[in-house]
């Protein structure tokens, strides 16, 4: 099997030089980025097939760096920070980042973040080939795209995820902590604010009226749910 390709976007040669040691340990082909705008420009030569990403980083910081790669790039992102404040870590998962690490940390710790996040694109690559649509809103579940109108819509890798658990069981109403449990309790530390976090990410990028929207509704004292009209498919 061909080595996974992580770019690993740090400007501490401290960091830089250990963890790209690590990894190439690991067997992993490490692409190095010291700054945003060099991490930018080697994506478009040399896709990676996950991102780690600090936020402290010369001219644009990781959370610019972050909504720039979401514009031309499907890709796990995990940030690696010295920021704790939840407000940190909600804003990075905003901009399309998929998990969050805080420094110092353990080696063994970010190579499970690494296989978890991963892993989600690779047991989605040997899904069987199929689209659900509803209405204007087409997603295809081999290729983990989306499609608003016949436009592309960006979406995060655990945006995806949750669009399309909530989208493949159509009218079904789901608790935060049912969602929290399906979509991130066995990859992430984070905590079940996420779901919130996501399904507000969601809204804005599908719903053309958030305050009422018209494929993810609150269920109000319990959850979410995702509204079919009759004539969904899934091809």
């Amino acid at each position: 099997m061909e080595n996974k390709r992580i770019m690993l976007v740090e400007d501490d040669i401290g960091i830089r030089e250990m963890t790209r040691k690590y990894l190439k340990e690991k067997g992993y082909y490490v692409i190095i980025a010291e700054s945003g705008e060099q991490a930018l420009r080697k994506i478009d030569s040399n896709p990676p097939d996950l991102i780690l990403l600090d936020i402290e980083l010369p001219g644009k910081d990781g959370f610019e760096v972050c909504k720039a790669i979401r514009e031309k790039l499907l890709v796990p992102i995990i940030f690696l920070s010295v920021r704790r404040e939840i407000a940190d870590k909600v804003k990075g998962l905003e901009l399309g980042g998929d998990d969050y690490l805080t420094k110092p940390f353990k080696f063994i710790e970010l190579e499970a973040r690494i296989k978890a996040n991963l892993r989600w694109y690779q047991s989605k690559a040997s899904t069987k080939r199929n689209i659900v649509k509803h209405d204007e809103l087409e997603i295809d579940l081999n290729n983990y795209t989306c499609y608003l109108n016949n436009e592309p819509v960006t979406l995060s890798a655990k945006e995806m995820e949750l669009l399309i658990h909530l989208a493949t069981s159509p009218n079904q109403v789901w608790s935060h902590e049912q969602l929290y449990n399906q979509i991130w309790a066995l990859e992430s530390t984070s905590d079940i604010s996420t779901v919130k976090v996501h399904i507000s990410r969601l809204r804005r990028k599908l719903e053309k009226d958030q305050a009422n929207p018209k494929f993810i509704k609150t269920v109000r004292g319990f959850g979410y749910q995702f509204v079919s009209s009759e004539n969904d498919t899934t091809i």
